[in-house]
């Protein structure tokens, strides 16, 4: 169902696209948008459990994109480095294909594992205002939860 990649020569470890998840501030979250057009959007988000977290209002083309068709894929990139010489970059990259679903309120422990994940990586160690945070939110954000199915990981890093 999912492509081998071709360039076997850079293919690297689950473990790596795991830690890369889990480090990137940001990734782009592709959805099959209005009239069939491809929407891709900058979005933070966290990794927990094989699952992406992404935060979001209630309304929006995301939301209506992932209502209407669960397929999405993220894609995320670290540790870029334009080496200049080469004409070339290295890299490491993910791209995470599954299916997503929307969270809307009332809150629920999926909304609640959700803003811990993201409250986790962004601002870590901060309970209290995590718990401040999911209260003022609970009643005008959802959450969208991608299921990975099949993920790919990259690195290039020659010097």
């Amino acid at each position: 169902m999912f492509r081998e990649m071709r360039r076997k020569d850079r293919l690297a470890t689950e473990e790596t696209g795991v830690a890369l998840l889990n480090e990137c501030v940001f990734g782009v979250l592709s959805v099959l948008g209005d009239d069939g057009y491809p929407y891709g959007v900058p979005v933070n988000f966290a990794y927990r459990d094989n699952c992406v977290f992404v935060h979001c209002f209630l309304e929006g083309h995301k939301i209506d994109a992932v209502k209407n068709h669960s397929k999405v894929c993220l894609t995320a990139v670290g540790g870029e480095e334009v080496m200049k010489g080469q004409i070339s970059t290295n890299y490491t990259s993910v791209v995470a294909f599954g299916r997503a679903e929307v969270v809307p309120p009332p809150e629920n422990d999926v909304r609640e594992t959700a803003f811990a994940a993201i409250m986790d990586k962004y601002v870590p160690n901060e309970q209290v205002r995590t718990a401040a945070y999911t209260k003022a939110h609970e009643g005008n954000a959802a959450v969208i939860i991608v299921h990975i199915e099949h993920m790919t990981c990259k690195k290039r890093d020659i010097r």
